[in-house]
């Protein structure tokens, strides 16, 4: 089992930033892809980043391309997601997610442990 715990949520004003922290506990965090997925309000959830255990190999949705950053601590047990030049669409509860390392997969149900999830609201 892997027990993932998110904070860093908040509201902020268009433009602004916030990084988003996920701490892991339980089997060896190094050998998971960690993943950051998001629900905004009446929406399905939908998939923001991921990263490997090999800390350069990252992937993000179109939408947050080169305004959000994804970056890992494994001494620390740790995923953060950068998240700058934010938008009232980026409006949500992020979740944090934990799968087996075989490959970035952007669909959430290849992933096997999941947050509670923290909250994000950008207002214009």
């Amino acid at each position: 089992q892997v027990q993932l715990v998110e904070s860093g949520g908040g509201s902020v004003q268009a433009e602004g930033s916030l990084r988003l922290s996920c701490a892991a506990s339980g089997r060896t965090f190094s050998g998971y892809v960690m993943g950051w997925f998001r629900q905004a309000p009446e929406k399905e959830r939908e998939f923001v980043a991921a990263i490997r255990r090999n800390l350069d190999i990252t992937y993000y949705a179109d939408s947050v391309k080169g305004r959000f950053t994804i970056s890992r601590d494994n001494a620390k047990n740790t995923v953060y997601l950068q998240m700058n030049t934010l938008k009232p669409e980026d409006t949500a509860v992020y979740y944090c997610a934990a799968k087996q390392d075989h490959g970035i997969n952007t669909a959430e149900g290849e992933y096997d442990y999941w947050g509670q999830g923290t909250q994000v609201t950008v207002s214009s």
